[in-house]
């Protein structure tokens, strides 16, 4: 899908309608988007624990692979910043949309 660089959108600090350019965000990893994060090593050790032994059935239903409707789709949603040319700002896209290719024009 084709869009242009810049576009006339609402800002948010401005409170009015102005030129904004147009970058898609930079792909983040689990370890940058959540740097303290030990979560899911600590929530299976605690679910354990109130049982005295076992997981409750977490890990019994196998590996998702199996699954007969398991697969990636094919489009990934769009994640896209803009930043005023006013004041400089930045801000997120509200709704991602479905594409396949994103080019900005």
């Amino acid at each position: 899908m084709n869009m242009p660089k810049e576009i006339m959108h609402f800002c948010p600090i401005c409170k009015k309608h102005t030129e904004h350019g147009v970058h898609p965000a930079k792909k983040r990893t689990m370890g940058t988007a959540h740097p303290r994060s030990h979560g899911s090593k600590y929530r299976m050790a605690e679910r354990g624990k109130s049982t005295g032994t076992g997981n409750k059935g977490r890990m019994s239903k196998g590996a998702l692979s199996g699954w007969k409707m398991y697969g990636k789709k094919g489009s990934k949603k769009t994640d896209l910043r803009f930043t005023c040319k006013t004041c400089k700002k930045t801000n997120v896209q509200r709704k991602g949309f479905r594409a396949k290719k994103l080019e900005l024009l």
